[in-house]
Order: structure tokens, then sequence, then C-alpha cells
């Protein structure tokens, strides 16, 4: 053997051991999913980082950020604190979205996301997760959206997304429906819709903390009396550190954004 092919193999093998530092061993894993009292609110994409994008609606990064922030509001209602990896417009790395949801003491995490496929037909809701602690989080959520009316139940399973593989705390990666698909993409567009998905979302994880039943939602005077309020009187959440991008939230959700 040359020099140089044991020095590509030894390289290589470096490569491949520091990938599998990367993942937790299942010993460093807490299982938080009873006793949490923090949820880091993961909006998928952001920034140069579109996601799913189709011209008849905004692109997945702009419905990703509004069911998240809806999501937060209704978490913080409900008594829990909430760190958000991205609360505006910015591309957040997955390195760091990893190091946001490690560094929050006693929780658990939640990564909003939409589908997208080739064929215009396919539709429904889908929940991932890695750890074993996660599976009855990953199962509460599902059955929640499914709940809905006219929802498509494409089932729970494992993944390795990169904010469910590498977390320390128990993990989920919610796809929301399909952009698309006509019917899915249509409802994405609605924010009433919208306001079904995170306060669906905010259910399971209330009651996977405090019990079945423990979900109040919040009527909906209250909630067009916060989207009202100036920006400065909300209650803001724990920002996350800076991303990349102008760090803009779109002000409304018609057309593809800002």
């Amino acid at each position: 053997m040359s020099r140089s092919i044991w020095g590509r193999g030894v390289a290589l093998c470096a490569l491949f051991l520091a990938g599998c530092k990367t993942v937790p061993p299942p010993q460093q894993l807490k299982n938080t999913s009873h006793t949490f009292t923090s949820v880091v609110v993961d909006a998928g994409h952001g920034g140069r980082d579109s996601g799913a994008y189709r011209r008849s609606g905004p692109p997945e990064k702009v419905v990703t950020l509004d069911v998240a922030t809806r999501l937060s509001h209704k978490l913080r209602d409900s008594q829990l604190n909430v760190v958000m990896t991205r609360t505006g417009d910015v591309f957040i790395p997955l390195d760091t979205r990893v190091d946001i949801e490690n560094g929050t003491p006693n929780s658990i995490f939640v990564s909003i996301h939409f589908n997208d496929s080739r064929r215009r037909g396919v539709k429904g809701f889908e929940t991932y997760y890695r750890s074993p602690h996660a599976a009855e989080l990953a199962q509460n959520i599902q059955s929640k959206l499914c709940s809905l009316k006219g929802a498509v139940d494409r089932g729970v399973h494992t993944a390795d997304f990169r904010v469910v593989r590498k977390a320390l705390y128990p993990a989920v990666l919610v796809e929301c429906g399909y952009l698309s698909n006509r019917s899915e993409g249509r409802e994405a567009r609605n924010g009433e819709y919208r306001e079904l998905l995170a306060d669906k979302i905010a259910q399971a994880i209330v009651e996977q903390r405090y019990g079945v039943g423990a979900y109040h939602r919040a009527p909906a005077a209250a909630v067009v009396n916060r989207e009202a309020q100036p920006q400065e009187q909300r209650r803001k959440p724990v920002l996350a550190p800076p991303g990349e991008g102008p760090g803009l939230a779109p002000p409304t959700l018609s057309g593809h954004g800002p």
C-alpha cells in the first residue's frame, strides 16, 4: 500500500470516527418527556434557505415561522418557558439549532416543517423522532394533528435528521402537510388553519407534560387581540443566537414572502 493511499485511509477513518461522535451515546440521552419546563420551538429553514416552495403560495420558511410563533404563544400561556431558534427570516445553521436545543436545560425540542413531493396527490401529516424518550411525544403530536377534519395520517417514524439525531433531550420534527398538494397548500396559506395546527401541537405538548385535559385553548378574541398589539408590547420569546440574513419577519403571509 502506498503512503498516499494509506494517508487517505487514515483521513477517511478519522472523519468517520468524528461523525460517530456527533451522535450522543444512549447513556447521555436525557428523559425529560414528562418533566420538561422549557420547549425549544424550531421554525424550519429561514433566510437564504426557503425550504419547499410553490408559486401558488409563500415558501416553507414563512409558514413554519408563523406556526412556530403561534405555538410559542400558546405554550407560554400554559406556563411553559419557550426558546425559539429563530424569530425572523434568518438563516440558522443546523448545528446552531442543535446547540440551542442541547443548551436549554430540562427541555424538549419541536421542529416545525411542511413537506413537498413531486407527486401532487401526496398529502398528510408525519412526525419524526430518534431518541426512544421522544416516541410518546411524537405519537401524541401526530394523533392530535390527525384529529383535524380530513387529515391523512402518514405515520410516526424514526429518522436521522440532524436536529433529532444529535439531541440530548427528547426531540421531534413535525411535517405539517404538503405544500405541493393542492388542498394542503391552500390550507397552509390560511391563518385560521395555521392557528389550528399550532393549537393541536400545543395541546399535545401541554398534555404530555401535565396530563390529558390540562390544555385550555385561548379564546379566538384573545388571539385576535394579541395579533393586534404593537410588536413592542407583545411578550418576547427568548432569542436564539443571531443567524444570517436580514433578520426581518415578513409582515404578512400573502404572496411569496418579502
